[in-house]
């Protein structure tokens, strides 16, 4: 009797396959599990410790002259969001050519954590301005590698139908962590050090599980894409005559990213010297962040679900779009505490249907699987910049131009034109 011929090993899934098999609970935990931990380590010192740090080394501003502030809150801010510029397709590039065991995102998303920790520790050190400076550049970078490596993900595993969920438990952590880390600095009482030593060692902490329980596909060498400078540089540019789509999502994201951070980034001091709130400025922030989170919430994972089933994504992100727009017009004009409620609730239903389905949108759009994160990357770069220079333009608006009511006219134009910018999206429905 003749021996059977051995079995053919199975097939290597390749890392560039367009996934079909749809992600499990456990697999969504953990992703918005680290988001969770992201978003604390990003936003509470954007919302809460970096404005204040800033304001701890201008001893000799008067207590309203906070303009000068926020333009040297924006300088800093702008200089990270040149770093964010380069970081985020850079960091996506490179993850998408790692031929590591440990597959092409964990080694990043692993590096980026730590990068973002260290800074995070260094900076709650500082008491100079050129160190708060360097320091917030550092950690901002480590933000960009450990989000472009994370994100990539989805286009890595994520069926497209599941998409609008998974992206969607993106944006309600973005929502609880800047709650959550806003609680934490303030009612614990921490100091700038403690303060910032606990988002950071919460955004490693948070980050663990993704990395130790979802596997990732290993690119084989044969199959990595050219390695040089010249070759990477090129592939920064993604012409929009040849990839409209990708060009006009682009554009649609930067626009509606830049009038939510226009509206949302002197919120504080909107309180304090908009509606003369000085007295109760900090407690109206978190009542009216908590108004915002749940909205987010609800916004982000249902309308993400619904756009799933629906197969639609263009139609939430231009309705998202202009309801952010609405919330910045009634802050524009009408100054109320109360009116400023309804606003963080409009603002947050539209924010958060944005995120997800846009998301989910953005990775539909990609031109090539082969660089999935360098695309993406390029994408997150308009979630970063707009954050970064949104200070500095909007204390510009407000002390040269119509005060707090044309900076907040100026967001509802600019999230228009977002919401304009996508229908020319024709790849997608």
């Amino acid at each position: 009797m003749t021996a059977a011929p051995p079995a053919a090993p199975a097939p290597r899934i390749s890392a560039f396959a367009e996934p079909t098999r749809r992600v499990p609970a456990a697999w969504i935990a953990t992703f918005a599990t680290a988001w969770l931990g992201i978003w604390m380590a990003q936003l509470t010192p954007i919302q809460l410790l970096l404005p204040l740090q800033v304001q701890a080394q201008l001893p000799e501003l008067k207590p309203d002259d906070w303009v000068k502030s926020v333009v040297a809150f924006g300088v800093i801010s702008g200089i990270a969001g040149l770093c964010a510029l380069i970081a985020y397709p850079l960091a996506g590039a490179l993850s998408d050519r790692t031929v590591s065991r440990f597959g092409r995102r964990r080694p990043w998303i692993l590096l980026g954590a730590l990068i973002f920790a260290v800074g995070l520790l260094l900076l709650g050190l500082q008491s100079s301005l050129i160190g708060v400076g360097i320091f917030w550049c550092v950690a901002l970078i480590g933000f960009c590698v450990l989000s472009a490596a994370l994100t990539a993900t989805i286009s890595d595993q994520v069926p497209v139908g599941q998409r609008g969920l998974v992206s969607g438990w993106i944006s309600a952590p973005q929502a609880i962590g800047t709650i959550l880390g806003l609680l934490l600095v303030t009612s614990l009482g921490l100091s700038q050090f403690l303060g910032y030593a606990a988002v950071a060692g919460l955004v490693v902490l948070l980050v663990l599980p993704f990395l130790i329980l979802v596997p990732d596909a290993v690119l084989p060498v044969e199959s990595r894409q050219p390695f040089t400078m010249s070759h990477l540089i090129a592939g920064f540019w993604v012409s929009p005559l040849k990839y409209p789509d990708f060009g006009w999502t682009l554009l649609g994201r930067i626009l509606v990213n830049l009038g939510n951070a226009l509206g949302t980034t002197l919120l504080l001091y909107f309180i304090e010297f908009g509606l003369h709130r000085e007295k109760t400025a900090q407690d109206d922030l978190i009542t009216l962040t908590l108004v915002y989170m749940v909205f987010v919430i609800l916004a982000s994972i249902v309308l993400g679900w619904v756009s799933d089933q629906l197969g639609r994504r263009k139609v939430f992100v231009i309705v998202s779009a202009i309801l952010q727009a609405i919330a910045a017009t009634l802050l524009a004009f009408v100054p109320d505490i109360g009116v400023t409620y309804l606003a963080a609730g409009l603002l947050g239903l539209g924010y958060g249907c944005f995120l997800s389905v846009d998301q989910a949108l953005a990775t539909q759009v990609l031109p090539d699987p082969h660089n999935r994160g360098k695309d993406l990357g390029i994408m997150n770069i308009a979630n970063a910049v707009p954050q970064a220079v949104a200070p500095l333009l909007g204390a510009w608006v407000v002390a040269a131009l119509l005060g707090f009511t044309g900076l907040f006219a100026l967001s509802a134009i600019v999230a228009v034109l977002g919401a304009i910018a996508i229908v020319p999206v024709k790849g997608v429905r």
